[in-house]
């Protein structure tokens, strides 16, 4: 296999890297958006809410309506259709305009992420096909835990529109290689929509997808509004935000490999009641920037493990199936985004910003619940 083929791949994973990463950047900015363009907390997590809305609804349909359009050629427009919305929020005047460059963001994640992992494994040869899945979906993994720190850290130094500048670079460079490394990449079949549901009936994908919708809903309900919650909280100054975000990434990369050896149903069921744990004490324990910081770091630790675990699920489940089990927890993954952040961003603003912490611990108990229940079922492996 030649090195421009692994490069191939490897540019497909930062495009992946590019495009989860900017739809999470508002978390670590939220205030500072915010108070720019003069919208409440809870209203600018609406820049969480519609992109997650959006890339939920087009990751099962674009696979269907691109037809038998040339992958490379579409892959290629997602991604300056983002480095277009990213240019378009740098220089947003308003509340307004940032929110339908994040719609068009929400088109490009959902298209780009439901097309990566397949173009990615039709690169190498089958004997390499583990590793390049691996690494396409290392690109979403990394953006989870590192993207918003960096974004964040970014911002904390600069302005939050240099942040989203630096991301749009990131995205037109990866527009430049994929342009020089991807062949031309005729279409197979497309994922119907009528597999969706099908998949949905298998047991075990079923109890993952729940899993999924609830601990990334719970994640996002509280983490949105993470930048808030540290200052009023914790009484972080603003400028150690992104600092203290980047040991977070750094301790959700290690997290990744907490439990690797354990059953799925242990799995999630550790590290989905972790989380709420934390979220609840998290108001009274985390009263300083030492032990905010500290909690952080076990959340990070908690959470970087947890989408894995639930994809371990949804493979071992789904057999032959994998594509069009993966395409529903895509749809599923950004819907509990949307609704995570959604609903945090009512309570936020009706309560207090730590009762995003509070409804985001109950939805984290309850995938602990659902796991332990729903796992427990004859046909649900449990070895992961």
């Amino acid at each position: 296999m030649s090195l421009k083929e692994w490069l191939a791949v490897a540019a497909v994973a930062v495009g992946t890297f590019a495009m989860v990463t900017v739809e999470q950047l508002p978390v670590g900015l939220l205030t500072a958006i915010g108070g720019s363009l003069n919208v409440s907390e809870g209203a600018a997590g609406l820049m969480v809410t519609v992109p997650g809305l959006v890339a939920s609804a087009t990751a099962p349909l674009l696979p269907v309506a691109i037809g038998r359009l040339d992958r490379r050629t579409v892959l290629i427009g997602l991604l300056g259709l983002m480095v277009v919305a990213n240019a378009v929020s740098v220089v947003a005047p308003n509340f307004a305009v940032m929110l339908a460059s994040r719609f068009l963001v929400g088109i490009g994640i959902g298209g780009f992420w439901a097309l990566a992992a397949g173009i990615a494994v039709r690169l190498v040869p089958e004997r390499h096909v583990p590793r390049a899945t691996s690494l396409a979906f290392g690109g979403a993994t990394a953006a989870n835990v590192l993207g918003v720190p960096a974004g964040t850290l970014i911002g904390g130094l600069t302005d939050w529109r240099v942040a989203f500048a630096a991301v749009g670079v990131l995205a037109l460079l990866v527009v430049g290689a994929l342009l020089w490394l991807l062949p031309r990449i005729p279409a197979t079949a497309p994922v119907r929509l009528r597999e969706l549901p099908r998949q949905f009936a298998n047991p075990v994908v079923r109890a993952a997808v729940i899993s999924t919708f609830l601990v990334v809903a719970g994640q996002y309900a509280a983490f949105t509004f993470i930048s808030p919650i540290l200052q009023d909280v914790s009484g972080v100054p603003a400028d150690l935000i992104g600092p203290i975000l980047l040991g977070f990434g750094v301790a959700g990369v290690v997290g990744t490999f907490v439990g690797s050896s354990w059953n799925v149903r242990r799995r999630v069921v550790t590290l989905s009641a972790t989380l709420a744990v934390i979220m609840v004490i998290f108001p009274f324990a985390g009263t300083t920037p030492v032990t905010g910081s500290i909690l952080l770091l076990i959340w990070g630790l908690a959470y970087g493990g947890a989408p894995v675990a639930v994809q371990t699920w949804i493979l071992q489940g789904a057999g032959a199936s994998a594509e069009a089990a993966t395409a529903l927890n895509t749809t599923v993954f950004n819907l509990a985004i949307a609704f995570g952040a959604a609903f945090g961003g009512i309570v936020a603003d009706n309560l207090a910003v730590t009762g995003a912490l509070w409804f985001g611990a109950l939805l984290m108990g309850l995938t602990a619940l659902a796991a332990v229940t729903v796992s427990a079922r004859r046909g649900v492996p449990a070895k992961g």
